[in-house]
């Protein structure tokens, strides 16, 4: 009979290259490198000798199913606990909700404990092994984590790793002089180098955190801030960091995180002249976490968190060297952008061309998380190079859609408010619901009928666009009800300096409870659509994302399409971005793929007999 540690031998075997050999590239030169190796040895046997045994069942089922993650019947949810439940108690009682929604991935927003007061939304933690005591305790957490896999659901948490905060137990040790901890940071005694590495860097928060350090008077020196002032950033470049946080990884992994959401990974290497910012090491690193993760606790993959350009977040999936072996999801920040920057511009030639250019049609044992809203604010992710290559200025552009999404551009649609402004390069970032963005507020206040009607439609034309483009989709808490801006984050001293808590509303559960009921509201209608999207992307198996997603032309300004080419079952998937009926040519679709002219989404047949496919506004069509 195999035994569990012959087992965990295999692993390592099988995993030694993979952590050991980036590891050797990053810390080799150093002289406690054989103490650091010996230690992480005993970190991976313990941590794999206290995984529960339901976990390393899963361990096994994943091993054999290594594509689980990426099958269509991956639906995901994201919220903030006690915006959702209260507590996480308060989640149990509300497990029907998200199955009857087909939901099978949730996302607990930051829910370790934070500081107190301002936490950059739970970011800035204090203690990675605690839960947040106003969501309940570590216990709680592990009997919402079996109930939630008791249902085939997958549970994300986020661990962040470029930072902890200034009160986490590393930091205060360090603020007493405490050699070893002041060696986890990246402190300087003066000034000189802080100056220098901000010559090259960028401001994340330059309204209410400007500049990259911060002078500690108590114990006179300048600690790397990119963040926020009570952020501390983590000195990668020190093994016993990368140990504690390996450790710390796994130990969230035995209390059954299925999804590690690695946030601010971008940032985790500094190197001088340079933005600091997804630096080779930063792959390296990854890669062995990834490796660390498929020794002791091969059931959890990781999801990383980098909002960078579309050049930049491919590597993130592992690139080269790390082809396969770093990141199993990463957000695609550009699908997300390129969908809001059509709907203003009613024009996909940009987004057919980012798309098309930057991103493989598919990638090797990873793929995407994709979205339309999240927790945080949209910034503009368009390249002077992208726009150019459409004969449109960038900074124009990216100008154009600030005014359009906060709702100052003539005939906009849309209501949501600025978060920041960069005033060297003039490019602002928005903050809003998505039914908001969408325009259902404005058309409520409004009585707009038809307008209400086209919000609903933007609205359902986002879920079906991230439910079939490849990957994970990953629907914000509310958005399947469309729930609106809520401006009462000015009045609460920790959040209104931050209008991103402008889309972090509570969760309306009369509304919800209506919706589900079928009453004739838009709640209601944009429940319903939600829910048979999930429904008939979990029934396609062309949505399975190790099939390839290929962009097509329409050759039509307002309409996009790609095709997923599975062999078994393909599907042309096509949508219109604009409010006016549209058209398209039955050849056209043979020349595409299509044999039947059925629509998967609406499992209905779409041609009249004519060589011509109609196309109402905001049409979304999955051809079989």
């Amino acid at each position: 009979m195999t035994s569990d540690a012959q087992i965990f031998d295999l692993r390592l075997a099988r995993g030694h290259e993979d952590l050991f050999g980036q590891l050797e590239k990053l810390y080799g030169r150093r002289k406690d490198y054989g103490q650091f190796t010996k230690a992480l040895l005993d970190v991976l046997r313990r941590s794999w000798a206290e995984r529960p045994d339901d976990l390393k069942l899963l361990d096994l089922r994943r091993d054999l199913e290594p594509d689980w993650f990426q099958r269509p019947d991956r639906a995901g949810y994201v919220f903030y606990v006690d915006r959702f439940a209260g507590d996480l108690k308060g989640v149990l009682d509300k497990l029907d909700y998200l199955s009857d929604l087909g939901i099978t991935y949730v996302h607990f927003m930051p829910c370790l404990k934070p500081r107190k007061g301002d936490s950059d939304g739970g970011y800035s933690v204090q203690d990675y092994r605690a839960i947040d005591p106003r969501l309940g305790t570590m216990p709680e957490f592990e009997e919402v984590a079996a109930a939630l896999r008791a249902r085939g659901i997958s549970l994300c948490v986020d661990m962040v790793l470029n930072h902890t905060a200034k009160e986490h137990e590393w930091a205060r040790k360090a603020a007493k002089g405490v050699a070893k901890y002041q060696d986890y940071y990246l402190m300087f005694d003066d000034d000189t180098l802080p100056r220098q590495y901000e010559k090259t860097l960028v401001e994340v928060f330059p309204d209410n955190a400007p500049g990259n350090f911060t002078y500690q008077a108590a114990i006179g020196k300048w600690v790397w801030t990119t963040f926020n002032t009570h952020q501390w950033d983590l000195n990668w470049a020190n093994p016993w960091v990368f140990l504690e946080m390996a450790e710390i990884m796994l130990f969230l992994a035995n209390k059954g995180v299925d999804v590690l959401r690695f946030d601010a990974v971008a940032f985790m290497w500094k190197r001088m002249g340079t933005r600091c910012q997804s630096e080779p090491e930063v792959h390296m690193l990854l890669h062995a976490l990834r490796a660390a993760s498929r020794i002791a606790a091969p059931a959890a993959i990781h999801l990383e968190e980098a909002i960078v350009g579309p050049q930049e977040m491919i590597p993130y999936l592992g690139s080269g060297e790390h082809s396969g072996a770093e990141g199993n999801l990463a957000y695609h920040n550009s699908l997300m952008v390129q969908y809001w920057s059509a709907l203003a511009s009613r024009e996909t030639r940009l987004m057919t061309h980012v798309l098309r250019t930057h991103f493989p049609t598919v990638l090797p044992n990873a793929t995407y998380a994709t979205y339309i809203r999240c927790h945080d604010d949209i910034g503009w992710a368009v390249t002077d190079e992208d726009a150019a290559a459409l004969g449109i200025s960038g900074p124009a552009h990216r100008s154009f859609l600030s005014n359009f999404y906060e709702g100052g551009f003539p005939g906009s649609f849309a209501r949501g408010e600025l978060f920041q402004i960069n005033e060297e390069t003039g490019d602002k970032r928005i903050s809003g619901t998505f039914a908001s963005l969408a325009g259902l507020e404005k058309a409520l206040e409004a009585g707009d009928e038809t307008g209400i009607d086209r919000a609903i439609d933007r609205i359902l034309l986002g879920h079906a666009l991230i439910a079939s483009y490849g990957g994970i989709p990953l629907i914000y808490m509310g958005d399947e009800i469309g729930l609106l801006n809520d401006y009462g984050y000015r009045d609460n001293p920790d959040h209104a300096h931050d209008s991103r808590w402008v889309h972090r509303p509570h969760m309306d559960w009369d509304a919800a409870r209506a919706a589900q009921a079928g009453h004739d509201s838009p709640a209601a209608r944009i429940y319903a659509g939600t829910q048979h999207i999930l429904a008939r992307r979990a029934a396609m198996r062309a949505f399975h994302a190790g099939y390839p997603t290929v962009i097509v032309d329409t050759w039509q300004n307002g309409l996009f399409a790609f095709q997923r080419q599975s062999p078994a079952q393909p599907a042309l998937c096509l949508f219109n971005f604009t409010e006016s009926w549209r058209s398209i040519g039955v050849d056209w679709a043979h020349v595409n793929g299509v044999q039947l002219l059925y629509d998967g989404l609406s499992d209905a047949p779409v041609s009249d007999g004519s060589d011509r496919i109609a196309l109402p506004p905001y049409a979304r069509l999955w051809l079989l």
